[in-house]
């Protein structure tokens, strides 16, 4: 990303497609491996995050994003850190399930969800503990790169939008703002004046530099 602003820079990477994914079933922390398909797309992405030339790799310890980072790890000749704090939120009974049957299921779960109000799904856990667990293990990276260095975080939808959302300084009712991460797409944090500000989402092509006023 040329022609932007010094610090360090935060590149959230969801991993490739899953056979889950394709049934729309919610994966959770359950460990459904990358099809052919979600292998091929971590590979193509990897060529374009390899060219931000990352100064460290941290990722999920699910296989899925486990396979993910190997992909951008054999090019950049970076070590991986696997961490279970970067795991997909935990939704008890819910995983497993296709949308349409969590639904008809748990109506009112569901409901509640949609509005913004903090709802254990499945009986697992809160929005607001997945970013407990998980933005700690990103800062901690952050502290360790160099100057103006890259962190790249591989991770899965919900969990990288409650780290942004709790990066950005918003209430976890807006969270829900950030539409979902596409397989294998990314979205970056870069340092601002007044902290942690949105440079990408949804991407899966390598960013233009800003010009004009908003730089």
């Amino acid at each position: 990303m040329t022609g932007r602003a010094g610090g360090p820079r935060i590149v959230f990477w969801r991993h490739g497609q899953t056979s889950w994914n394709l049934q729309s079933r919610f994966q959770g922390s359950t460990d459904i491996p990358l099809t052919e398909a979600g292998l091929s797309q971590a590979k193509r992405a990897a060529r374009l995050l390899a060219g931000l030339r990352p100064d460290r790799l941290i990722s999920s310890d699910l296989q899925r994003a486990v396979d993910t980072a190997g992909e951008l790890a054999r090019l950049t000749g970076l070590e991986v850190s696997h961490h279970e704090g970067l795991r997909e939120t935990y939704a008890g009974e819910w995983q497993g399930l296709t949308n349409a049957e969590i639904r008809a299921r748990y109506p009112e779960q569901y409901a509640a969800h949609g509005r913004g109000e903090p709802v254990r799904r499945g009986g697992g856990e809160l929005s607001t503990e997945v970013a407990d667990r998980s933005v700690p293990v990103v800062l901690e990276a952050v502290e360790k790169l160099p100057e103006d260095g890259t962190l790249v975080v591989v991770s899965h939808g919900g969990t990288i939008r409650t780290m942004l959302g709790r990066l950005l300084g918003l209430e976890p009712m807006q969270w829900e703002c950030f539409g979902g991460l596409s397989n294998c797409c990314w979205s970056v944090l870069g340092q601002g004046i007044r902290g942690w500000r949105l440079l990408e989402h949804n991407a899966g092509t390598l960013p233009e530099p800003v010009m004009g006023d908003d730089t």
